[in-house]
């Protein structure tokens, strides 16, 4: 697709220093741009690159004050990174929505509804009383279980299995190879032996969710799993059985959060955090990479270590450990006299 800086500009509201009538093509690295292309400068350490860049256009911030010549035209805006990722966003909702009709080779319970302009491609399976909304687009071998509901405008990428009775929001992405609604880790240990608990509830995934690669969502033992509108969840992340997660939280990749645990609004797990189960984690709360997460914590605090104890705690724990061989040598001076 090709766009003129005119264009582009009215897209994220910019003020043009250049041709306004030359033509971008697609996006590009500031260090290596070409003609046709598009960057951005929003990092200072990339200010060097702007002086050189063979791109046809950047995004800059209306401060950038060139020390020198710029070879391309720039397009001012307040914020040069929110700017390019809303051109992104404007790029990708037209590939998306250039996708309409349903494949002759998916595989369609009769009593499923599909709304209006939706895409449903190859091999996927829909089943008996599965409600899809407007927009939403299914790729190639998603498997939608009895009763499903996906919202509208909402994307399932290839592979994406969601489970009976299960229910997604509006605006969502869910990403390859994702797993909602599997059955939660319920078992009744007896005599030495395991008895599984039947896992009868569900997942409730609101609108405007983001959840990665891979990533396993498990569904109630009963009631619902929950995880809340605005939420975003990276590749490989494992939520289980009636875990709530709150409005506008994230967890970085590999995250693990155990059964029952609910996470407050607007809270931050970084990669590789582990939490038990039955816990409260109170709103705004953060939580370090390779963390574990023990006990309930408060809101409005950052974490960090295993046990996870506020940060700056911590912190200086990790001084006095690096410290701990030279201590120990002191020690065996001292005993020794």
């Amino acid at each position: 697709m090709e766009f003129t800086l005119a264009q582009i500009a009215e897209i994220i509201s910019a003020s043009i220093e250049g041709d306004a009538n030359a033509i971008v093509k697609t996006v590009c690295k500031i260090e290596a741009g070409f003609e046709g292309g598009l960057t951005f400068l929003a990092n200072p350490k990339y200010t060097h690159y702007i002086y050189e860049t063979k791109a046809t256009a950047a995004i800059v911030n209306k401060d950038f004050v060139p020390e020198k010549n710029v070879p391309c035209a720039l397009l001012r805006v307040e914020n040069s990174y929110f700017a390019f990722a809303k051109l992104l966003d404007f790029y990708s909702q037209m590939m998306k929505n250039s996708k309409v009709g349903v494949s002759k080779m998916a595989c369609i319970a009769e009593s499923a509804k599909i709304g209006e302009n939706v895409y449903i491609g190859e091999f996927v399976s829909v089943g008996e009383n599965v409600v899809i909304g407007d927009n939403a687009k299914i790729y190639p071998h998603v498997c939608l279980g009895d009763n499903v509901k996906v919202g509208n405008n909402t994307v399932l990428n290839s592979g994406v299995k969601i489970y009976a009775e299960c229910v997604v929001g509006n605006d969502c992405i869910i990403h390859a190879g994702t797993v909602i609604g599997a059955d939660g880790f319920g078992f009744a240990a007896q005599d030495g032996e395991f008895t599984k608990v039947p896992q009868i509830g569900n997942v409730v995934i609101e609108d405007n969710v983001e959840i990665g690669a891979n990533a396993c969502i498990d569904r109630a033992t009963m009631g619902s799993t929950i995880i809340h509108k605005n939420v975003k969840i990276d590749n490989l992340v494992q939520i289980a059985h009636n875990v709530e997660v709150g409005e506008g939280s994230a967890c970085a990749a590999q995250v693990g959060v155990s059964g029952s645990t609910k996470i407050g609004k607007h809270c931050i797990f970084a990669g590789q955090v582990g939490v038990a189960g039955h816990l409260t984690i109170g709103d705004q709360t953060i939580v370090a990479a390779q963390s574990g997460v023990s006990h309930s914590l408060p809101g409005g605090q950052a974490y960090l270590g295993n046990p996870a104890i506020p940060i700056n705690q911590e912190r200086r724990l990790i001084i006095y450990r690096k410290k701990l061989p030279e201590l120990f040598k002191q020690v065996d001076e001292l005993e020794k006299k």
